[in-house]
């Protein structure tokens, strides 16, 4: 769940990004999982799922690492990636990692993360960046 102000704008990276409707503190947790927001889909759901359906859920959704697929339903799945990210994802003690800014953010700054740190698809090879 997005827990900082945004918009959803053209992106000179990928179609259209999340972009930052205030200014941002370096540190500031701007995601963090919520079961209310934040679908999670185990690998037994994963397993029953369409063809069609797996394809979507492999490009929508994330791998947390434990077999799981994180879909957001609000407008984090705008995070654009970029190797020199603005945004990180850190350990917590409940486990929960929540996303952080790495560095001040100023208002209309397009939000941004390495899809490579945090997404075990991209870590396997599952799912590679278009260039």
């Amino acid at each position: 769940m997005l827990t900082v102000k945004t918009k959803i704008k053209p992106s000179r990276i990928n179609g259209f990004g999340l972009f930052a409707n205030q200014n941002i503190k370096k540190s500031q947790i701007i995601w963090k999982y919520n079961p209310i927001i934040d679908y999670k889909i185990s690998p037994k759901k994963f397993k029953r799922l369409p063809s069609i359906a797996k394809k979507s859920v492999l490009h929508y959704c994330y791998a947390d690492g434990y077999g799981n697929y994180i879909m957001f339903l609000d407008n984090a799945r705008f995070f654009n990636h970029s190797k020199k990210p603005n945004c990180l994802e850190v350990d917590s003690k409940d486990g929960k990692k929540p996303t952080i800014a790495l560095r001040d953010i100023k208002r209309g700054e397009e939000l941004t993360i390495d899809y490579y740190s945090f997404d075990n698809n991209y870590k396997k090879g599952v799912k590679k960046i278009k260039s």
